[in-house]
């Protein structure tokens, strides 16, 4: 048996490997701890800012602070448009992992509309994911307090206290001030997203939506600190929003209040404005609708309600409804013949119950029965002659008509600053030539001298016109704003200076045309003789009834039951006082009035009585009372609630929807 060959144990070779192997690990070991120390560095020293300010932006969050909306006051200081607290449910996008299942466990809790989550959802696009979005607005006390038992189960979603805006006199003034409403997609769009952050509720009509500028204010911020869950642990720094400019107008709530209950629900409209300085003091739209309903959502019942309204109560008739004016444009249709030299005040017209164009065989016919007989411009203007006017205006022929009523404001918008008037129809040939493919014809100058026709005018496009002549021809905008106010200061008055010298560059004939608005409400015969006996200041006014529907035939109608004669009638009636210093100028429409003075008249006497009380002159007496000596001027300046930082009347003074009508009426100038 062979013998094995014994190995030798190689004990240095062993101990070299060992050393080599050792060395290899302890320089890979000083690689990985220098590797390590680089990369420590590299965090900690290299990147430290920017790792410092990720560290403190989980810890330490912006919050945007919405400004306080400005109030809107009436010319004396009373409440219009107020602020007040309430809670809003918000959520913060980044912090919900599944918003559906959100949503929807939610629901159980707190009640949510398909309204609710539409907005919700489109303003989700709209916004940043760390923004916090509102969910519902205006939570009640019940909603508050389920909430807030299972606040558990809802990271990201909080209660947050917030102003919503309540309009304390409802429908009285809605369709002036208007009301705000949540912000939707439309709104970013169109609006800075710096400057609306944290605001949940824009202007959307009337004085909210022209004035958005001064009454939204610029935000605010404040830094918070906030835990691993993201609620709010204190709040670390506060840079405090500006508040909205406050709104004081022209308006007085108690001449607006007694407007409104005039109409005794009668669709219709009225303007009141000041002669001296363009101011409003009046702007009726009947019937009117809650603002309130619309600030935080209003219900599709609501709305629904709204929209199939007959009466249209979300229309606003002063500013955007224009209808034929009847005979309201014959004094000024009088003065332009006098301005143009076209008539002298001793020129007379015969009146024999119609007239007729030379050389047609068709004639239009006087509102009289026979006529008037022989009339000038005084009685012309008294007894609203047809004949006279219709002379006149084919006289003038249609391009000085046009130009002359241009002037007056009539055909355009009056300025006022409110959006969305409707500018009407001022006959004209070149509006003609734009709709028809006829010329114009002889007979529609000869209706348009008495407001028929083509004619469409806003009430407050005559209440401008007629103010424009009760001011002897000094134009102003109409203005609803006369003042605005920041935070702790004195209302700063707004400039409304003329908007052009006097339209009238011969004294002598607006003297001549307001002796027939004078003989209109004074003397007898006038179309509106006792409508305002025992008024206290002598007032000059004209009635205005234009016909609704084209005339067939020149026969006259016979029926004089007033409710059928209300339903082929729109009533106007315009009037001015005192007439030798006009302070106010006033204009009522009634949609559905049997005679203008009738129906009209007593609106307009019951704004002007307002007003007297308003600002504390002579008590007007009944009409069956006799009448006082009229009373002279008194500046016009209302007592000022106590305390109340308003700028006073007295103060401000020194500031410098298509009718349905047809087109054709050949008649109406019914007194």
């Amino acid at each position: 048996m062979a013998l094995r060959r014994r190995s030798i144990k190689d004990t240095r070779g062993e101990a070299t490997l060992f050393r080599v192997r050792a060395l290899v690990g302890f320089a890979l070991i000083l690689m990985g701890l220098g590797v390590l120390v680089a990369r420590y560095h590299y965090l900690q020293v290299q990147r430290h800012d920017e790792f410092a300010l990720r560290s403190e932006n989980n810890r330490v969050k912006p919050r945007a602070i919405p400004p306080a909306r400005g109030l809107i006051f009436d010319r004396n200081g009373v409440l219009l448009a107020d602020n007040v607290p309430a809670f809003r449910l918000e959520v913060v996008p980044e912090q919900i992992k599944d918003m559906p299942a959100m949503l929807a466990a939610i629901r159980e809790v707190v009640p949510l509309d398909d309204g609710d989550i539409d907005a919700f959802k489109k303003q989700l696009k709209q916004n940043r994911r760390f923004d916090s979005v509102p969910l519902k607005l205006h939570l009640t006390e019940d909603e508050i307090d389920r909430f807030a038992i299972s606040r558990w189960r809802f990271p990201g979603v909080d209660v947050v206290p917030y102003l919503t805006r309540r309009y304390p006199y409802g429908a009285l003034f809605a369709h002036v001030v208007g009301y705000v409403g949540r912000i939707d997609a439309d709104d970013m769009a169109r609006l800075d997203a710096d400057r609306y952050k944290g605001t949940s509720h824009v202007g959307r009509s009337g004085l909210e939506r022209s004035y958005e500028d001064m009454l939204h204010g610029e935000p605010g911020y404040e830094l918070v600190e906030v835990n691993a869950d993201g609620r709010v642990q204190r709040v670390l720094e506060t840079h405090a929003p500006t508040p909205g400019k406050n709104l004081y107008l022209s308006i007085d709530a108690r001449v607006q209040k007694a407007a409104t209950d005039a109409f005794q629900g009668r669709p219709g409209s009225a303007v009141a404005i000041d002669p001296r300085n363009g101011q409003v003091m009046a702007m009726v739209s009947v019937p009117s609708y809650d603002p309130n309903l619309f600030v935080n959502g209003i219900s599709k019942a609501d709305y629904t309600g709204y929209m199939t309204a007959e009466d249209t109560p979300l229309l606003n008739r002063a500013l955007k409804s224009a209808y034929p004016p009847g005979s309201t444009v014959k004094p000024f249709l009088a003065l332009g013949g006098l301005e143009l030299g076209l008539r002298r005040p001793e020129d007379t017209v015969l009146s024999t119950g119609e007239f007729c164009i030379p050389g047609q065989q068709r004639c239009y016919r006087d509102d009289t029965r026979g006529g008037n007989g022989t009339v000038n411009m005084v009685r012309a203007i008294q007894l609203s002659t047809n004949t006279y006017f219709y002379r006149l205006a084919l006289d003038m022929g249609i391009d000085r008509l046009a130009g002359w009523m241009g002037s007056l404001g009539f055909g355009k918008k009056t300025g006022i600053d409110l959006l969305g008037e409707s500018e009407g129809i001022l006959p004209s040939r070149e509006w003609k030539a734009t709709r028809s493919k006829y010329p114009w014809f002889q007979g529609e100058t000869v209706i348009a001298g008495i407001g028929q026709g083509y004619w469409n005018v806003t009430a407050l496009q005559l209440a401008h016109a007629t103010a424009t002549f009760a001011g002897h021809g000094t134009p102003y905008a109409p203005r609803l704003v006369m003042a605005t106010q920041q935070v702790k200061e004195r209302p700063v008055p707004l400039p409304n200076p003329a908007t052009g010298p006097s339209l009238i560059h011969k004294p002598h004939d607006w003297d001549v045309v307001n002796q027939g608005m004078l003989a209109v409400v004074n003397e007898v015969g006038g179309t509106a003789k006792g409508q305002f006996t025992g008024f206290p200041y002598l007032v000059a006014g004209k009635s205005g009834t234009a016909e609704r529907f084209s005339r067939r035939s020149n026969d006259y109608d016979t029926n004089k039951n007033t409710s059928y004669l209300a339903t082929r009638h729109r009533a106007w009636f315009i009037a001015y006082t005192p007439v030798e210093s006009p302070r106010i100028a006033v204009v009522a429409m009634l949609e559905a009035g049997a005679w203008g003075a009738q129906d009209a008249g007593p609106i307009v006497r019951k704004i002007m009585e307002a007003w007297i009380a308003s600002t504390g002159g002579p008590v007007p007496a009944k009409n069956n009372e006799a009448a006082p000596s009229p009373a002279s001027s008194a500046p016009y300046a209302p007592e000022v609630p106590e305390d109340t930082p308003v700028a006073t009347p007295a103060d401000m003074s020194a500031m410098p929807a298509e009718s349905t009508s047809t087109p054709g009426n050949d008649d109406g100038g019914n007194p």
